[in-house]
């Protein structure tokens, strides 16, 4: 039965790649759904974060960042984007307070503009990184964004995902545009991302640390198993994980795996250590490395890998 006066629905965050979107979401809901990295297009699909309240559910739809798309991979990336914004209740567009407000911005605010009869909400990212007088101008610049696209944000928000300034305001806010109606998912839960697509993002985020050009953007990964270990006493038990990284050349696998494997050591240690609190057990995870290439441009490569 619906709560008197409760509100559910989603909200999608869109925004530029490295605007602040994962982050914020990570806040917002209190637990890490969405894996971050300083390198831009880290988010790849779109990712279901719940927010539980007495008088709300708020669903925030992360999405990948909208870009010019330079492979097939991208195209679909964006074409992701533009399908969930047709399909909820608000849009908030993030627009980081320490970089001026660019084309990108103004693509994607005008990508929200297009979206007709639901409320956009300007969220001013990373609000610490800036004084006051720097604050006030950068928001007088994204009022001003609204009202060169011919339209109007119904909040403009600055916060910051984290020292947590605003962000429960925000969050109010969200609520309250909201249509009445029951919570859409189980009060107890915070995402809906299946287990196996979030250790493979978790692999995917140690992966990343550390490497630079063009290989944050080539490599995928695939979960091939999760199963617990037979034979185990009950106060020991383990949990097998068994992973395939891909990259697209010989080289980026050579970098992966590191002189005689030790940096492929060092992203098993840094994901297991993450792996291990959503399995409830300790795990045995067993990486592996492939070459699938140019799987970027390949479209059924790109079905294999999940996109």
């Amino acid at each position: 039965m619906a709560r008197v006066n409760h509100r559910s629905g989603f909200v999608s965050i869109v925004g530029r790649p490295n605007s602040g979107k994962s982050t914020l979401l990570n806040a917002i809901v209190g637990e890490k759904v969405v894996i971050t990295s300083s390198k831009p297009q880290t988010t790849r699909h779109v990712v279901r974060g719940m927010v539980n309240r007495p008088d709300a559910q708020v669903v925030l739809v992360d999405t990948p960042g909208l870009h010019k798309p330079r492979t097939l991979l991208g195209q679909r990336l964006n074409d992701e984007v533009r399908g969930t914004l047709a399909e909820v209740d608000v849009v908030a567009v993030t627009l980081p307070a320490d970089e001026k407000v660019g084309p990108g911005d103004r693509f994607i605010s005008g990508e929200a503009a297009a979206v007709r009869r639901v409320p956009k909400v300007a969220v001013v990212t990373k609000a610490d990184l800036v004084g006051p007088e720097q604050m006030t101008a950068h928001l007088l610049r994204v009022q001003q964004l609204a009202a060169d696209l011919g339209f109007e944000w119904a909040e403009i928000v600055p916060v910051s995902a984290r020292s947590g300034y605003q962000v429960g305001l925000l969050v109010d806010l969200l609520a309250g545009m909201l249509p009445e109606g029951p919570a859409l998912y189980p009060s107890d839960e915070v995402t809906d991302e299946p287990l196996s697509l979030r250790v493979g993002e978790l692999v995917r985020e140690a992966a990343l640390e550390g490497v630079h050009d063009e290989l944050p953007h080539s490599i995928a990964v695939v979960v091939d198993e999760i199963e617990a270990r037979q034979d185990r006493p009950p106060d020991r038990p383990l949990t097998d994980v068994r992973v395939t990284v891909f990259v697209e050349r010989d080289s980026q696998k050579a970098i992966v795996i590191g002189q005689g494997g030790s940096r492929l050591r060092s992203v098993g240690a840094a994901a297991r250590a993450q792996i291990e609190p959503l399995v409830g057990t300790p795990v045995y995870l067993d990486l592996r490395v492939k070459v699938a290439k140019d799987w970027q441009r390949d479209p059924k490569q790109l079905r294999r890998l999940g996109f």
